[in-house]
Formats: C-alpha cells, structure tokens, sequence
C-alpha cells in the first residue's frame, strides 16, 4: 500500500483535510484564525505577526511541535514577549485539556493566571462541551470560542465517532478509514504501529496527542 505524503513537509500536497467545517465542531476547538504549526504552509507562515524568513525555516525544519513549549522555546529566542503574544494569536499548537501544564495555559493570548486556574478546575474533561459549558460560566459566549481555538479533548479510538476522528486538526476521510480498521486497539503501540505504514513517526506522534485508549 503507498504510504501517504507528510503533511509536516513544507510544499507537498497535504494528505488530509486541516479542518473540516462540520467535524471541527466535536473535540478540538472549532478554529477560525489561528493556524497550526505543523500543519500550515510556509506563504501562511511568513503572512504571521513578526515572522521572517529564518524562522519560518526553522519552525518547518522542527516540526512537528508536540507541544506548545516546544514552539514557544524556538520563537522565544527570537521575538520579544509582546512579538510572541501577537503571534500566538495567530500560530499555536492545540493544548490538552487534561495535561496542559499551567505554563502552557498562560501561553495563550488573553490567558492569566485566574482564567488558567479555571481551565484546570474542571479536569477531567470528557468532551469539549464540557468546557464551553463551564469556561463559560466566566466569560460570554464569543469569549468562550475564541478560547476553544486553542484546546482539545483527547477522544476514545475504539469508540469516537467519525465526526470525532474528522476533527483532529489534518485527518480526512482517508487516514479516517485507517483509524478505524484496526479497531478495536489495545494498546497505543499498536496505534503506532498500524498509523505508522501510512505516516512518518513525527506525524504518528503527532496524532498520537488527539487520542486515547480506554
């Protein structure tokens, strides 16, 4: 079987669809205007707040981000704490809600130490309902959506629906399909395993984040 491009390459021909309109709606955040690091071209990249040529290179020649630190530590050399907060506005890598560290939550835009306490308070999450319900008990709605750009909920992969699976930021109805012929899982090696014919180890390890087995 051909294995599928890598979405992490910068140029190629993505294999899956970043976000879907209808399926974005389920466990990650339905994103309006932030890209995703490991996911956006580079004329996307060097549109952002304070990028350059040099540190579009460098974003796309470490990618993928596991986490959110791990892009704050390449840009942070690089930009001032003013020039980061706009760009994380713009360019930011999806927390867990249930692991995020709190210096990962203060990382996003708007986000002090009050509202981090919040988003910690209500783990664990078990969909992203869930914290819109209770975020939203401190902020209005429109505050609610910006924030929700930002997060996901990790999903079940012998149970999660097909909108589910659609809403992991870079899978479409192809890598879709491969997620679920190898149901049911038992373990997250075999996870890696089965995605890892179609996909590099960076990228496995990158939808690695959206999913657990239970």
């Amino acid at each position: 079987m051909n294995r599928f491009p890598i979405v992490r390459l910068a140029g190629c021909t993505l294999l899956l669809v970043a976000f879907g309109a209808a399926s974005a709606s389920a466990q990650v955040g339905t994103n309006t205007s932030v890209l995703n690091p490991n996911l956006a071209g580079e004329e996307e990249l060097l549109e952002l707040p304070s990028m350059s040529d040099e540190l579009v290179d460098a974003i796309v020649s470490n990618r993928p981000f596991l986490s959110m630190t791990a892009l704050h530590e390449l840009v942070g050399a690089a930009l001032t704490a003013e020039q980061q907060a706009e760009l994380y506005a713009h360019l930011f890598v999806p927390l867990n809600l249930n692991t995020a560290s709190r210096e990962e939550i203060l990382l996003v835009p708007g986000v002090g130490d009050r509202m981090a306490h919040e988003f910690e308070e209500y783990r664990p999450y078990r969909a992203l309902t869930q914290f819109r319900r209770e975020i939203g008990k401190y902020v209005d709605d429109e505050e609610v959506a910006r924030l929700e750009q930002f997060v996901f909920v990790p999903i079940n992969l012998n149970t999660a629906s097909d909108e589910d699976i659609l809403g992991i930021p870079g899978v479409g109805d192809r890598m879709l399909r491969e997620f679920k012929e190898y149901r049911p899982y038992r373990t997250m090696a075999q996870f890696r395993r089965e995605i890892g014919k179609y996909v590099d180890e960076g990228e496995v390890a990158r939808l690695e984040r959206y999913v657990f087995i239970e």
